[in-house]
């Protein structure tokens, strides 16, 4: 599939396998809301106070019917999305047209190539001249591992002149991030510097990924803010199947850290999203 990337008619922009499939897309995500009731609460009591308005936030996470629920719900709380998925296989062709035809920027499509999927990776950290997300959500740390291999780069160019060495890259996918660095330091040498600054902190989902969050928080090498630890046993026992979504912007078992993503991001009304809060932990039940 050629790597060029397509707008809407607002302007949005996006790359997909079938942008008319995004009809069937909103049946079935219309299908799912029901199913989500925590995720429609927040819209319906929340939306009118715009808690997340001005937010950009950053998602590679399964592109599926389930997670465009919650794209729409971060959309209709205020916030900028883009979106690309995690996996190579997981998108669902028709989430992904309606969401990109509707509501957020979405680089995915079923079957990419380690080229393509790295490609969606990047054009979803690209905001533009103003700096890359407030907030990632991020399942696998493939986003978090690119900004921090471009900052790496990044300032290795700047004090020496050198590039990344692709071709002595033993490592076939690694080789792949080191190109699309290397192509990215001759257009703009500052683009994850400045997606670093913006950037609050990420919410990860994986086991492995958030052990190494943790081993780099510790020797001091995160960039940024693990805000949301993923792995907590209580989720694996305590959630609703339908709702997961929820917890991954919303709400962790460690409200402090959903406030803090909410004082660090905006000036909002912290007894309201206390109040988001305790509405999607009324979700957990046992399973």
């Amino acid at each position: 599939m050629a790597l060029t990337v397509s707008k809407t008619p607002t302007g949005s922009e996006y790359k997909v396998k079938d942008i008319s499939q995004a009809v069937f897309g909103r049946l079935e995500i219309e299908l799912a809301e029901v199913e989500m009731p925590g995720l429609m609460s927040c819209r319906s009591e929340f939306g009118p106070f715009q808690p997340f308005k001005g937010a950009r936030i950053t998602g590679s996470l399964h592109m599926t019917i389930q997670t465009a629920v919650l794209i729409e719900t971060l959309t209709a709380l205020g916030a900028q999305v883009r979106w690309c998925s995690c996996n190579i296989f997981s998108t669902q062709d028709h989430a992904a047209a309606t969401i990109a035809l509707d509501s957020a920027a979405v680089f995915a499509w079923k079957g990419e190539t380690l080229e393509e999927y790295w490609w969606c990776t990047g054009k979803a950290l690209d905001w533009g001249p103003g700096g890359g997300p407030d907030l990632m959500v991020d399942n696998g740390g493939d986003a978090t591992l690119l900004i921090h291999e471009g900052v790496k780069a990044e300032e290795e160019y700047e004090k020496s002149g050198k590039l990344p060495d692709v071709n002595g890259c033993e490592n076939g996918e690694y080789r792949i991030v080191l190109r699309i660095i290397k192509d990215g330091l001759l257009v703009d040498p500052t683009r994850y510097r400045r997606t670093k600054e913006r950037l609050v902190g990420v919410s990860e989902e994986t086991t492995t990924g958030v052990k190494r969050l943790y081993q780099m928080q510790a020797n001091g090498s995160l960039l940024f803010l693990l805000l949301m630890s993923m792995t907590l046993p209580l989720r694996r026992s305590l959630i609703t199947c339908m709702d997961v979504n929820t917890h991954y912007l919303m709400v962790s078992r460690e409200p402090p850290m959903s406030l803090l993503l909410a004082r660090s991001l905006l000036s909002v009304d912290m007894e309201m999203l206390a109040r988001v809060v305790l509405l999607l932990s009324s979700e957990l039940v046992l399973v």
